[in-house]
């Protein structure tokens, strides 16, 4: 299978006052699917992965940033799981060190990066051994169905960028006296490395990517786009209660914008445009 199966784009483009007009909408939708998650004992998952810089951090932000929060640690609502660097029992028991973050009863899970960090960028960077790769890409497929059968909703993103965005956005986060914290000399590396990201990466989506947890691929070159997207997505799949339909937006079609007699009109659609580029020709 190619990764182009697994594109999803709502919107083509939009400016920052759909894009907040519309964030708070499906926030106020993911309220009610997290009200819904805590009522009914469900288990959800969330895997987001993607490359270096590509908005996986930004995106999970934008996912939680008004759900209910927990208010012990005897009081579920949502986690977000990044692990650091796996100890070498972790490393030898892959799964095990994930099974542990899994959702309780009435959670939902965000994992920024996931075991899958041990099909592309463990073997890729030489993280782990090829004998440790095989055996991941040989029961990961199993595993998955083993949890998703014990109850668990699971949504795999990988966050698309190409590689010109994520030069720049690493660059950006390098000189930035905001975002230098969040470079390392692994970006770089990572940078060096784009086609052994691309060959693991594509070898992922053929063995990984099956009926019951399929991979949702988005393109992150616009990361307002990719979080809105994702969140999208994530309210269209998971039938909860009180669920309003998610109405088509005028704005799914490419937008732009025309200047006439000193007068700009922002916000049309290609149909508007194309109407007021001809009366603009003609002198109209």
């Amino acid at each position: 299978m190619s990764i182009e199966e697994y594109k999803l784009e709502e919107y083509t483009t939009l400016t920052m006052r759909q894009y907040s007009k519309e964030k708070e909408s499906l926030q106020v939708e993911l309220l009610k699917l997290q009200e819904w998650v805590i009522k009914e004992k469900k288990r959800v998952a969330i895997v987001v992965e993607g490359r270096d810089a590509a908005g996986k951090g930004s995106t999970i932000k934008r996912f939680v940033e008004k759900l209910i929060e927990r208010k012990s640690s005897d009081d579920p609502t949502y986690r977000i799981v990044s692990l650091g660097i796996p100890s070498p029992e972790e490393s030898k028991n892959w799964f095990e060190r994930y099974e542990k973050h899994l959702p309780s009863d009435s959670e939902i899970v965000f994992f920024d990066r996931s075991w899958y960090n041990r099909a592309i960028v463990e073997p890729a960077m030489g993280y782990c051994s090829e004998e440790q790769y095989r055996e991941f890409m040989e029961n990961v497929n199993m595993w998955e169905e083993k949890i998703t059968k014990d109850g668990i909703i699971l949504i795999k993103f990988y966050l698309d960028i190409d590689k010109n965005n994520q030069l720049e956005r690493i660059t950006k986060r390098q000189e930035s006296p905001l975002k230098y914290w969040k470079f390392s000399m692994n970006d770089l590396a990572a940078l060096g490395k784009w086609e052994a990201f691309t060959k693991y990466q594509t070898q992922m989506f053929e063995k990984t990517s099956t009926l019951t947890n399929p991979w949702v691929v988005i393109n992150s070159n616009n990361k307002l786009i990719a979080r809105l997207t994702a969140i999208r997505y994530v309210l269209e799949e998971i039938d909860y209660t009180n669920k309003s339909p998610l109405k088509e937006k005028r704005w799914s079609q490419r937008l732009t914008e025309i200047e006439i007699d000193g007068v700009m009109f922002r916000d049309l659609t290609q149909k508007q445009y194309e109407i007021l580029e001809k009366l603009n020709k003609n002198g109209i």
